[in-house]
């Protein structure tokens, strides 16, 4: 009996590459701002308690200007000061444009596996980056085999971002905001110079179209 949802048992990475990148040009997430609001928490070690939260609003107008504004910070100023870095990360990424996207100008490409998110295939992808560029990363993303938006991103930058962040490895979430295609979560596993090795949990608590 015919399966009802047919699946690629040798994908043509080509194809698939070819639909990431039209995809992504064709996002309305590139042309129409968005704000979202994101709660950060930062975990020292194996502690289950937070050194500090801090709360940030993210601003995006086209076609590459992305600011943010530190809203509230409690605790350790350390856990500030790092959230800072992962946000001057993702807004000074923005202005790079074509030169930070996940395209085969910029990265290289092996298929690994498919996987099921739920009942949704997903096609795993190692990315290569071409150059040693803090904007770009090393790593893994999850392509929806249905509509070939990018959902999940893993992996460590191929230039370290600062001195003092020995180490940092990188997870983001993707999900749809009014058919915009927008990061919701965004954590960090990081190793600070004399310090030793945090945790970053950011997660978007409110997201809405800016008017």
């Amino acid at each position: 009996m015919p399966s009802s949802t047919p699946e690629i048992e040798s994908p043509d990475l080509n194809l698939i590459l070819q639909r990431l990148e039209d995809v992504q040009h064709e996002d309305p997430a590139q042309s129409r701002p968005y704000k979202v609001t994101r709660e950060y928490k930062i975990f020292r070690g194996y502690d289950q308690q937070p050194t500090s939260e801090v709360m940030a609003q993210i601003n995006f107008v086209p076609p590459d200007v992305k600011t943010y504004t530190i809203t509230q910070a409690r605790g350790n100023s350390r856990g500030e000061k790092m959230v800072r870095e992962l946000l001057d990360r993702e807004t000074e990424s923005a202005k790079k444009g074509h030169g930070s996207e996940i395209t085969r100008k910029n990265y290289d490409f092996v298929f690994l596996r498919q996987e099921n998110f739920g009942v949704i295939p997903e096609y795993v992808l190692r990315i290569v980056p071409k150059r040693k560029d803090k904007y770009l990363l090393g790593g893994r993303i999850w392509v929806d085999a249905s509509t070939f938006h990018i959902r999940r991103i893993e992996g460590v930058p191929a230039r370290s971002p600062s001195f003092w962040i020995k180490d940092i490895h990188i997870t983001l979430q993707y999900a749809e905001l009014n058919g915009m295609w927008i990061p919701v979560s965004f954590d960090a596993i990081a190793t600070v110079r004399l310090l030793g090795q945090f945790t970053l949990a950011g997660l978007n608590i409110r997201s809405s179209e800016s008017l």
